[in-house]
């Protein structure tokens, strides 16, 4: 974060809104949408990262906003996060923070998550008064070259 590094961007393949997102998935919450990352061995070494994301309300008010994200490796859970958006108007664009503060790793899981592509994983789980409203899945590898990419969430 001191640095204003830019690690990976997302870009959403088309313009989304909370009725749209919730009319999906109140049909499944768990078809959800998966990103896939591919990190340098560096990034393991951070300790604090900043993310920031951009949505839209549509024409309903959204109360109670929240995000819970579980990050972990095969089995092991490495970071559990929570997030409160509060209020959100309708009709408004929104960006906001968050503050990704990782926890300390041993050199032997950072060697494994290094060497077994993809076995780190998280949910994000996104609320609106304590409902459920979408459920987002992705992957991590730590083998990657240092080469920037631009990411585009499949939805």
């Amino acid at each position: 974060m001191e640095t204003n590094t830019v690690l990976f961007e997302i870009a959403k393949a088309a313009a989304d809104n909370f009725e749209k997102e919730e009319d999906s998935a109140s049909n499944s919450t768990n078809a959800g949408r998966f990103v896939r990352y591919q990190f340098t061995p560096q990034f393991l070494k951070l300790r604090v990262i900043g993310a920031t994301v951009e949505f839209t309300v549509g024409a309903m008010p959204v109360d109670n906003f929240r995000m819970i994200e579980r990050h972990f490796f095969r089995d092991q859970i490495l970071k559990s996060f929570d997030f409160e958006f509060g209020f959100c108007i309708p009709h408004s664009r929104n960006t906001c923070e968050h503050i990704y503060e990782f926890p300390a790793l041993s050199p032997a899981l950072v060697e494994d998550m290094i060497n077994t592509p993809f076995e780190t994983k998280s949910d994000s789980f996104y609320f609106v008064n304590n409902r459920l409203i979408m459920h987002n899945k992705a992957d991590y590898a730590y083998n990657g070259s240092t080469d920037h990419h631009r990411l585009t969430e499949a939805v």
